[in-house]
């Protein structure tokens, strides 16, 4: 569209029965992700207004939630992973980060992965881009998780449950040795959570650095890690905390000083 909203150009057609999943604009090029049973990513020119051109694209299994550029050449997705299953549809797996090499526009690649948990796994960076942490230069990507991690039979009431964990995944990235999990940190005390939905109080919603301090926060707490080493944890403040009928967590943060030891 025009200044005043008018039709300059478009392209039609491009992924029949195909959904929109996310979307990333980078100077003159956008990068689509659309998926039914294959994660296309396609490439798409938006240099001449008036004809927008498909460059390339790439067919996977899975597909991104949300795309992040990590440099002219190469993009972060984070999503789901997919497979085929034996009904002939497509089941849903764990939450998986790729980067995609797009130096070469007509032949984009998926140059690494990393899949977390099994299916029902989830990420809200999936569907909020202030809960993904990136910086290139510290080298570090953090995303919060709630992975399951098997079922366990429960005597007592006689079923399965999802063995869940909440907490955050902090990687180093770099297009020579791809994902590379630095440690991972979790707010709850007796490491599996039972609960199994976002509004845990103990679910890390957010993260932030500081320094060589890295932070995340639940409605339960902000806990502090150093990032040379993750698992070393260097002080926590808890929060005041609330928890309504909705298991929504209120919290009242009236001051919180930063502490380094």
């Amino acid at each position: 569209l025009d200044e005043n909203l008018q039709l300059t150009g478009k392209i039609e057609d491009i992924a029949p029965e195909e959904r929109i999943y996310s979307t990333r604009f980078i100077g003159d090029r956008l990068y689509m992700v659309t998926f039914k049973r294959v994660d296309p990513l396609f490439v798409i020119d938006l240099s001449e207004p008036e004809n927008p051109t498909i460059l390339g694209e790439l067919k996977i299994p899975g597909y991104s939630d949300y795309l992040h550029p990590y440099d002219e050449n190469h993009i972060i997705g984070i999503g789901k992973e997919t497979e085929g299953n034996q009904w002939g549809g497509i089941s849903t797996k764990g939450v998986k980060l790729s980067l995609f090499d797009v130096s070469d526009v007509a032949n984009p690649r998926q140059v690494d992965k990393y899949e977390i948990g099994q299916s029902g796994t989830d990420s809200e960076a999936l569907n909020e881009h202030k809960a993904f942490l990136f910086d290139k230069e510290k080298n570090i990507l953090v995303i919060p998780i709630r992975e399951i991690k098997g079922r366990t039979y429960d005597e007592k009431y006689g079923y399965y449950r999802n063995n869940v964990w909440q907490g955050a995944y902090v990687f180093s990235l770099t297009p020579e040795d791809g994902f590379e999990v630095k440690g991972t940190i979790t707010h709850n005390e007796n490491g599996e959570d039972e609960r199994y939905y976002y509004g845990s109080p103990y679910a890390v919603r957010r993260s932030l650095y500081m320094d060589n301090i890295l932070y995340t926060v639940s409605a339960k707490k902000i806990k502090m890690n150093s990032m040379e080493d993750i698992e070393e944890e260097v002080n926590e403040i808890e929060l005041p905390y609330e928890n309504n009928n909705n298991h929504i967590a209120v919290m009242e943060v009236k001051t919180v000083e930063r502490t380094f030891s």
